[in-house]
């Protein structure tokens, strides 16, 4: 089967596969125990952690709009890549740093950290969208309807660098004692795996890139713009973008407008509001290009419409690294085969089962595809959309009956990450194929970087989901101990006194349920229900709206 996938695709595929395998190690494996070391070492709120957590992630997806539009008019996507990589290795050396000192100095640990993910925020910015733009550039014209199998198989590599990650990271940063006691000063060695793993990929990249990396014909792909040539263009279409004085000016008046509607109207913090607000304007000024044909702008549109359902996605999706790492840390029984297994690597499952699946799901479509069955990309997505709102309610039905101090088998865990992996795989992978096949070429990195746009959105969403999660198990003991009934504080049976009132706050107890749209949530059930029905409307509508987008994509599938 291995010598089928060599002789369909070219060999530079493998070459960007093991780059963004290295990356996400880095990337994934830091994540697994970033809010943990927030909570536990620099001792912040869960809420707060979350936050953080959510525009941090944010922040990563929407300055790969800067990194494509740097690739795109000045230093091509291989410039940008070995920028980013390098960029994120400094900052994960950094997160070690801050990981280290901070028994003696706590407040220079989190400047540190500020500082860390700041930079891993650019690099990550300027490596993200050009080395998807240059998997979709290593297949010519005639053979973009590859496209969805190699960026299946791209994505096998991101996810068994996520396995890696999730898992090595973890086994060295996330260490309990016999007695389940945290060791908070081994997180530092979780970091320094990731940077070594950063320092790896962008090596890969480097000694390989001028042998494989290339068309047929052997030109370099991925080189400066200056270097463009015609062949590399549709017959007919424009080799540069054309923006009126008057679209760059109301761009940036519509940045400033919405992000002002998103921060006070709506209640967004500043990073949240930037987020949403740049993602809307770019999309606006990309779609006011007057060289853009009617094709061409149907086409962009329908990217657009996919990406605002991909934000309900991955609000969804990345609980993983907040609230559902919290609950297998706090509420969940983590014996697997008689291990107790750490809470940051119990999302190690969707890395692997994204490894074990990718193949056959691109098997699948080829299957399809050769039958003239396939169905085309947005109603994939649809059906991942679907399914990630099974696996929540999945999960509600059987937290619903735990109360305050029952566990959670892990299976049942295991069992959300193998459907959210399937919808991942219907989703993600498809998406950025998506792209590579309706984008016109002098837009393809900066549509990337919009399409990363609403992974942004979707993490700014996750962080404030997760920062609604209510009490969980150990909130309930620990109020305990302190001598306060914090069932009935949250029922507002008893009203605590000032000094209670610290005590919770110093335990990083919230004496009051989360409240999302105007609904108080009361338990871990009517959480999970928010995910069920967030994205179960959207999937409804995405179903809906499939013939119409078919009908705009012009002949792609």
């Amino acid at each position: 089967m291995s010598e089928t996938v060599k002789q369909g695709h070219p060999k530079g595929l493998w070459v960007l596969f093991g780059t963004e395998m290295w990356e996400r190690f880095n990337f994934y494996g830091m994540r697994a125990i970033l809010t943990l070391f927030m909570v536990n070492s620099l001792l912040m709120k869960e809420a707060d952690a979350s936050l953080i957590y959510g525009g941090f992630l944010g922040l990563c997806y929407l300055t790969p709009m800067l990194g494509g539009f740097v690739a795109d008019r000045f230093l091509g996507n291989r410039n940008c890549i070995m920028l980013g990589g390098l960029m994120m290795a400094v900052g994960q050396f950094l997160l070690f740093i801050s990981a280290t000192v901070f028994t003696s100095n706590i407040e220079l640990a989190k400047i540190l950290l500020w500082v860390a993910l700041g930079i891993i925020i650019f690099g990550n910015g300027f490596f993200k969208p050009n080395i998807s733009s240059m998997v979709g550039s290593l297949y010519p014209k005639q053979e973009k309807n590859k496209l969805d199998t190699a960026f299946t198989i791209f994505y096998m590599g991101i996810n068994l660098g996520a396995f890696l990650g999730q898992l090595i990271c973890p086994i060295v940063g996330d260490v309990k004692d016999a007695g389940g006691i945290r060791d908070i000063y081994a997180f530092k060695w979780g970091f320094l795996a990731a940077a070594i793993a950063m320092v790896l990929g962008t090596m890969v990249f480097y000694y390989l890139k001028n042998k494989y990396v290339v068309t047929p014909e052997g030109r370099p792909i991925g080189g400066l713009p200056s270097k463009n040539d015609a062949s590399d263009f549709e017959d007919g279409e424009s080799q540069k973008a054309v923006f009126s004085k008057n679209a760059l000016i109301g761009a940036v008046v519509a940045f400033v407008g919405l992000g002002f509607l998103f921060h006070y109207a709506f209640g967004q913090n500043i990073i949240y509001a930037i987020i949403y607000a740049s993602g809307l304007s770019l999309a606006g000024l990309i779609i006011s290009d007057t060289s853009l044909t009617k094709i061409e702008r149907d086409r962009i549109l329908v990217i657009y419409i996919v990406a605002f359902f991909v934000i309900f996605f991955w609000a969804a999706f990345e609980q993983a690294g907040s609230s559902l790492t919290f609950i297998a840390d706090n509420q969940t029984d983590r014996n697997f085969f008689g291990w107790n297994m750490p809470p940051s690597m119990v999302q190690i499952f969707n890395g692997l089962f994204v490894v074990m699946f990718a193949v056959p799901f691109s098997m699948l479509w080829d299957k399809l595809r050769a039958n003239n069955r396939e169905p085309i990309s947005p109603f994939k997505q649809a059906i991942g959309l679907l399914l990630i709102a099974v696996s929540y309610f999945i999960i509600a039905h059987n937290v619903k009956d735990l109360g305050n101090n029952g566990l959670l088998a892990i299976k049942w865990l295991i069992l959300l990450y193998l459907i959210q992996t399937c919808a991942e795989l219907c989703l993600s992978p498809i998406g950025l194929s998506l792209v590579g096949k309706l984008s016109p070429k002098r837009f393809s990195s900066l549509l990337y970087g919009v399409f990363f746009l609403s992974n942004a959105a979707g993490y700014a969403l996750a962080g404030t989901l997760g920062s609604i999660m209510p009490a969980t198990g150990d909130k309930f003991n620990k109020a305990k101990e302190l001598g306060i009934d914090l069932q009935a504080v949250l029922d507002k049976k008893i009203v605590p006194t000032k000094d209670q009132l610290a005590l919770l706050d110093t335990n990083q107890i919230s004496p009051t349920n989360p409240v999302f749209a105007g609904f108080e949530i009361h338990n871990l059930f009517e959480f999970f229900m928010v995910f069920v029905i967030l994205c179960g409307i959207a999937a409804a509508i995405l179903f809906a709206l499939t013939p119409r987008l078919k009908k705009m994509m012009h002949g792609i599938n």
